[in-house]
Parts: C-alpha cells; structure tokens; sequence
C-alpha cells in the first residue's frame, strides 16, 4: 500500500515485499552535523530483533566522548530523525552487554517513539554502576525495535470479571 501526500518517486515501501514477509520501512535523516560515516541502524545478527543504536556525538564531543558519572543520565544523540509507518512504534531497549558489564541502561525502558513523533532521536542513558563511564563516537549504545501498535478502546465498567488470581499482584506467582 503506498502512503499519499510523498512527492512523486519518494514514496516508501510500506509493506515491501521479500518472499513471503512483509516488512516496514522506517525513513530516517541525518541531523546537520552528524557523522553519516556511522551508517544506519543495523541488525547485527540474522535473528536479532533489535538494530543497534549509535552515539553519533556534536563534532566538539567526538574525541573525548561523553562521561556518564555514576548516578547520572542523559540523552546521547543518534544524528537521526526517524519516520514510522502508520500503525507503527519503535522501541528503544537497552543493550545487554552495557549493562551487565558496567551499569549502563536505559532510564525510560523500553523508550516508545510514536509514529508522528519527527524529532531528534535521543537515547535516554543512565549509569547505575559505581565507576564513570565514557560513551564514545559511535559507540553502539541501545536497540531500536519497531513493533506493529493496536489502540485499544477504554470503557468504564461497573464490575470487572473473576479470575483466580484476583488482585494479587507483584511477588504473588512466588520466586522459585
């Protein structure tokens, strides 16, 4: 299906075909002074769910990188601005390795970019481990995953139906 309103020969493929599969295009652009040799995002294994996020940081931070002192968050750039079809969101997720190994995650997990947001993307970073942590130009810093999205309807109801588990919530399935 071809979205209306592109300019002649611009249109996306929302809904490419390859094989049997159906995928999305996600538009991005580059940011005025960002660094396009980084590359795209970009699935780093065959199964991956996630394409890998880069710092693409301002020309004045990119040899001494940005240090996430322990406690402490902020917004790393990507250089990109980002499209989503309609009926789409995008994920933003932590990388496993960052966090496992030095702290480093996400404080808004999973960060939801809607499909009419057309701003700068940031990744939300915060440090959680006990040492300084510098983020370098480039570095691979979280995951983007994009996701089809259901609206839902709200209705107030007068009574909700029994379940046997009720309203027993965190802890009540048990640790072990």
């Amino acid at each position: 299906m071809w979205r209306s309103g592109w300019p002649r020969g611009s249109q996306p493929l929302w809904g490419h075909r390859v094989g049997a599969d159906i995928y999305p295009v996600v538009r991005l652009e580059w940011l005025g002074d960002a660094d396009p040799a980084l590359g795209l995002p970009r699935y780093e294994t065959a199964g991956a769910a996630g394409a890998d996020l880069r710092a693409n940081l301002a020309p004045g931070d990119r040899a001494s990188g940005l240090v996430l002192a322990p406690m402490g968050r902020m917004i790393v750039p990507t250089g990109l601005r980002i499209e989503l079809p309609d009926g789409y969101e995008a994920q933003i997720r932590p990388r496993s390795g960052l966090a496992a190994n030095y702290g480093v995650t996400l404080a808004n997990s999973p960060g939801t970019i809607d499909a009419d947001y057309r701003g700068p993307l940031g990744v939300i970073m915060i440090n959680l481990g006990p040492d300084p942590f510098t983020i370098a130009h480039g570095d691979r810093i979280a995951q983007i995953v994009v996701a089809p999205v259901v609206q839902a309807r709200f209705a107030l109801a007068e009574g909700l139906g029994a379940t046997a588990r009720g309203a027993a919530g965190f802890g009540s399935t048990g640790r072990r």
